[in-house]
C-alpha cells in the first residue's frame, strides 16, 4: 500500500504522541472540574497544568489564558466592543481589520454592521500602516485586528510596528497567532499584544480546543458563551478536561520544534518547484515567512484539479484555508493582494511540520513533475476548444 506524504500542516497538525497521551490520562479522571471533591481537585489539576503550559508558550500568567473551543471562538471573544482596562471602561468604538485576516475575524466579531473596516495590504499581504495609522484618527476607541502569520501564504506580520501605531491612537492590538506556535517565537510581551488567539490542532494538539490569552489588567466584559462561572466567568460550560489537557501536553512540546530544518525542507521544494515549472509563483517569497509554508501559483491550472491528482498520487495538499467546509474557491487573501481570479484559483498552499523529511519533499517534487505540466497541457487545450 502507498505511503501517503501529509503535507497540510496548517490546516490541522498530526496529534503529537505526547498530546495523546495526556488525552488518555485524563480521560481516566471521572470528576468535573468545578467539583470541590477529590475527583473534581484532580479535574482541576489537569486543566491547571495545562493552563500553565499554555502560559508558558507564549510568556504569560496563567491567569491570563481562558481555554475556547478554538482560536476562531478565541476570535469571537476578543473582537467585541466590551473590552475594559484599568484606566478605561468605555466601549470600542470601532474595530479594523487588515484584509488577510481570518474569516471570522473578517466578518467583525461582535461589532455592529458598519462599525468595522478592513484595511488594505500590499503585494504581500502585510496591512498598509499608513492606512493603518489615517483609519485610526477616524476612531475614539478602536480595536485593531492583524495576524501574526497568514495560514494561507506564511507571511509575517510586522506586528511590535502595528502595535506601536494602535497603541499611540490609544486603541487596542488583537492578534490571531494560531499558525505561529512552535514555527517562530510567539511571545504576547514582545509583540506587545493586547489580546492574542492560538489554537491547540495547529501545533500537535487535539481539535476542538484553543485559547484567547489576555494582557493581565484587560477584561472582557461581555463573555460570548454566559451561563457560568467556568474560566474565570469568561466562558461558562463544562470544561473539555482532556482536550485541554492535550493542548498543554502540545504546547509544552512547541518550543522543541526545529524551525531551521523545516525552512531548509520548504527551500529545497521551492527550488524544486520553480525548475520544474519556472512560471510558477511563490507568494510572498520575499517577504518574512513561516519556515513552513509555501504558497504556490501556477498560471492555466485549476487548483481542484490538481489536488485531486495530488491525493491519487498519495500526497495531502490544500487549495488555502481549510476554514471553508471544503470548498476550493478563489482566495480573499490573494484578491486583497492584487492577484487576478484566475491565478487565485491555482493556487496550492503545501506545509510542512516537525516530523516532515527531506525523503517526502522529494517524493512530492518527482510527482509535481509528473502531475503538473500535463495537468496545463490538458487544461490549455480545453481553454482553446
Amino acid at each position: 500500500m502507498m505511503q501517503r506524504v501529509y503535507f497540510d500542516w496548517n490546516a490541522t497538525a498530526p496529534l503529537l504522541p505526547e498530546a495523546r497521551a495526556a488525552m488518555i490520562a485524563a480521560l481516566e479522571t471521572t470528576g468535573n472540574a468545578s467539583s470541590v471533591h477529590a475527583e473534581g481537585r484532580a479535574a482541576r489539576a489537569i486543566v491547571e497544568r495545562a493552563r500553565a503550559q499554555v502560559a508558558a508558550l507564549v510568556g504569560v500568567e496563567p491567569k491570563q489564558v481562558t481555554f475556547t473551543s478554538g482560536a476562531t471562538e478565541a476570535n469571537m471573544l476578543a473582537l467585541t466592543p466590551h473590552l475594559e482596562t484599568g484606566e478605561e471602561r468605555a466601549p470600542r468604538d470601532r474595530l479594523f481589520v487588515s484584509a488577510v485576516e481570518h474569516p471570522s475575524v473578517i466578518c467583525g466579531g461582535r461589532f455592529a454592521p458598519g462599525a468595522s473596516e478592513t484595511l488594505a495590504v500590499d503585494a504581500d499581504g502585510i496591512v498598509d500602516l499608513a492606512a493603518l495609522g489615517a483609519a485610526l484618527s477616524r476612531a475614539q476607541r478602536p480595536l485593531v485586528s492583524v495576524m501574526l502569520a497568514n495560514n494561507e501564504t506564511g507571511v509575517i506580520a510586522p506586528i511590535r510596528r502595528v502595535a506601536e501605531i494602535v497603541h499611540a491612537a490609544g486603541g487596542l492590538l488583537h492578534v490571531d497567532a494560531a499558525q505561529a506556535p512552535g514555527r517562530i517565537r510567539c511571545r504576547m510581551d514582545e509583540l506587545h499584544a493586547d489580546l492574542m488567539s492560538i489554537s491547540a490542532h495547529k501545533l500537535g494538539g487535539p481539535q476542538g480546543v484553543g485559547a484567547l490569552i489576555r494582557r493581565a489588567d484587560l477584561h472582557v466584559a461581555d463573555p460570548l458563551v454566559k451561563g457560568g462561572g467556568q474560566e474565570r466567568g469568561l466562558r461558562a460550560g463544562t470544561e473539555n478536561v482532556a482536550a485541554i489537557a492535550g493542548f498543554g501536553a502540545a504546547a509544552g512540546m512547541a518550543a522543541a520544534a526545529d524551525a531551521t530544518r523545516m525552512a531548509a525542507l520548504r527551500d529545497r521544494l521551492e527550488a524544486g518547484i520553480l525548475a520544474a515549472t519556472p512560471e510558477a509563483i511563490i507568494v510572498g517569497a520575499g517577504a518574512a515567512r513561516l519556515p513552513n509554508t509555501t504558497l504556490v501559483l501556477v498560471p492555466g491550472m485549476k487548483a481542484e484539479t490538481a489536488l485531486i491528482a495530488f491525493d491519487l498520487n498519495g500526497i495531502a495538499l490544500s487549495s488555502g484555508s481549510a476554514c471553508s467546509s471544503g470548498k476550493v474557491r478563489a482566495s480573499h487573501v490573494l484578491a486583497a493582494m492584487g492577484f487576478a481570479p484566475p491565478l487565485a484559483r491555482a493556487a496550492l498552499r503545501i506545509s510542512l511540520g516537525r516530523s516532515s523529511q527531506e525523503a517526502e519533499v522529494d517524493r512530492f517534487l518527482e510527482t509535481w513533475k509528473m502531475v503538473v505540466r500535463p495537468l496545463l497541457s490538458k487544461e490549455g487545450r480545453e481553454l482553446a476548444a
